[in-house]
């Protein structure tokens, strides 16, 4: 099976959230399975030197985008078993920052229309494009539209995947005529949405199959809450959708053999993760005890990741003999108010408001139990890395944390972690309770819920088998 998988972000050239970890990972996953999988993302400029002295031009070629003739490079350069093509134009990808910018209808129309030329200019025979999120759902309408007149397209079937619903690329109505369509297109039952143009639309109604990354999170985006003003589209084309849970990269996320932890263990050593604890509490300046427990974050601070629910508690929780480490930025809002906390708590609160990769490694290693009350979370690894660290999850029953937690059974020791149901900072309030008083009444049933957690896999040999069956099934 031959794959051409596009993303606007892929790591380790870059990343700004999920959608890079797996497109960095899923092509890696389906290549070591006999596919013929490659990866196409734009040439930006903040690519890393190390990446960019390793990449080959290959060929070039022109794109039409309204009355302009843009020039297209193709680069190109093998990472971890992974063909992968970068477009170069630098008018679009030499910026400041990756999205944002005034003109992100026309630079991402002409990434989308790139990718679905760069096949036939590689004279790659594809069997399926699959496009990730807005900057490239206009792919399965491109084919859609080249299909009826150029033989190359007429086999070629289409997947998106929705990382996030919330992020659709709705733009101003005049943007439709960069795309050079045919004006039948921008209609309701097409890219147009009330009356904007919307990317991510046009993706759900052209593409062959939709996939989002965790079950729950599929079946959500069918309810007007969570469906972000799409439900109705959701529900109008639910034949199509699959929802496919994430995996992990587990050598990057190993405490076996991870670099940047005191101590490392595996899941039959699982206590010595208390030294990791005492670094971390040196580190940041918080009580150093091995009998209090610590609640960590590591997250960008949003609404939807349920800070509300943590702010209407969080005062009563510290009043009780524990510690809480908050690593991430975000919006202003929630910064100030774990900036408080830390100053009126110092020795129990520790707010590190920025992003370290070697620290969120620590936090892990380190913590009793991880925090997700996430009001929306449409799959998200944080759980899963905290559960392979031995840090207990504490989430809400949302997307794929619903998926990929399993609550704790205090008669069968079944379970994986704790959880709540309702968007209530009591349930919270409440759940963290009962993970305090385990801590302290049973050291023995807390430490089974960590090897519990630990054995758990998530493994994106699995991811990718389901994505495989996938593909097979569009392709009949």
């Amino acid at each position: 099976m031959n794959i051409l998988y596009v993303a606007s972000e892929a790591a380790p050239f870059i990343k700004t959230g999920g959608l890079a970890d797996v497109a960095g990972a899923l092509p890696k996953a389906l290549c070591q399975k006999g596919m013929d999988c490659r990866l196409v993302m734009p040439l930006y400029s903040q690519i890393a030197d190390e990446y960019k002295s390793q990449m080959q031009k290959i060929g070039e070629f022109w794109i039409d985008l309204g009355w302009k003739h843009e020039y297209c490079g193709i680069l190109t350069m093998t990472f971890n078993g992974v063909t992968t093509y970068f477009l170069q134009n630098d008018y679009y990808f030499n910026r400041a920052s990756l999205y944002g910018e005034g003109d992100d209808a026309e630079r991402f129309i002409f990434f989308s229309k790139g990718a679905t030329r760069l096949p036939k200019v590689l004279d790659f025979r594809v069997d399926i494009l699959h496009a990730n999120d807005w900057h490239s759902a206009l792919v399965p309408v491109f084919v859609n539209d080249y299909r009826t007149g150029d033989s190359f397209y007429r086999d070629v079937r289409t997947v998106l995947t929705i990382h996030n619903l919330k992020y659709q690329g709705q733009f101003a109505p005049e943007m439709f005529y960069w795309t050079n369509l045919s004006g039948y297109y921008m209609s309701d039952y097409d890219l147009k949405f009330y009356q904007s143009l919307n990317f991510l639309k046009g993706g759900i109604v052209h593409a062959n199959a939709v996939n989002t990354v965790s079950k729950t999170y599929a079946e959500e985006i069918s309810y007007s809450f969570f469906g972000e003003g799409l439900d109705g589209v959701v529900r109008a084309y639910a034949s199509k959708f699959y929802g496919i849970v994430n995996g992990l990269d587990y050598d990057v996320w190993n405490p076996a053999s991870d670099e940047f932890l005191t101590r490392t263990y595996d899941v039959d050593s699982v206590l010595l993760r208390k030294e990791n604890k005492r670094f971390l509490q040196q580190r940041y300046g918080l009580e150093i005890r091995e009998d209090v427990p610590m609640f960590a974050m590591i997250t960008r601070l949003t609404a939807m990741k349920g800070l509300d629910l943590l702010r209407y508690v969080l005062e009563e929780l510290l009043q009780e003999d524990v510690q809480i480490v908050v690593l991430g930025t975000g919006e202003e809002t929630y910064e100030e108010m774990f900036r408080y906390f830390a100053w009126k708590y110092p020795t129990k609160c520790a707010a590190r408001l920025y992003y370290s990769n070697e620290q969120s490694h620590q936090i892990y290693s380190a913590a009793d139990f991880f925090l997700m009350p996430s009001i929306s979370e449409p799959c998200g690894i944080s759980q899963m890395i905290a559960m392979r660290y031995g840090a207990v999850p504490l989430v809400r029953e949302a997307g794929g944390l619903r998926d990929t937690v399993h609550p704790y059974n205090k008669y069968s020791g079944e379970g994986t972690g704790f959880s709540f149901s309702n968007i209530n900072a009591h349930e919270l309030l409440f759940a963290m309770k009962e993970a305090i008083r385990i801590y302290r009444e049973e050291p023995e049933a807390l430490a089974h819920l960590q090897r519990n957690a630990m054995r758990e896999r998530f493994d994106w040999s699995l991811a990718g088998e389901e994505y495989l069956s996938m593909y097979r099934s569009v392709l009949k």
